[in-house]
């Protein structure tokens, strides 16, 4: 099992911090048929090979994927996506 862990400083308020991550799981819930759910500041995610969860405070963002072995192959581009994902949503 491959593992993808990222955090990221970011200069927005928590509301829109917490938008930016709803649009992006709203994105990979209709792409990827991903179910996520909010527990307090933590949206955890699931789909069939692929777990994880985002955290959020307020000066930081923490993304923890774990990979099933199909998707393992496909961690390098992932891993691309997720930090282009942070580098339009998430800059400091």
């Amino acid at each position: 099992m491959a593992e993808i862990s990222i955090r990221r400083k970011h200069g927005k308020t928590h509301s829109d911090a917490r938008a930016a991550a709803e649009h992006m799981a709203s994105e990979l819930k209709e792409e990827f048929d991903l179910n996520y759910a909010w527990d307090g500041d933590v949206l955890r995610f699931k789909r069939s090979g692929l777990s994880g969860e985002l955290a959020l405070d307020a000066k930081e963002v923490a993304l923890h994927i774990r990979l099933g072995f199909l998707l393992s192959a496909l961690k390098p581009s992932i891993e691309r996506e997720v930090h282009k994902f942070f580098d339009e949503n998430f800059h400091a």
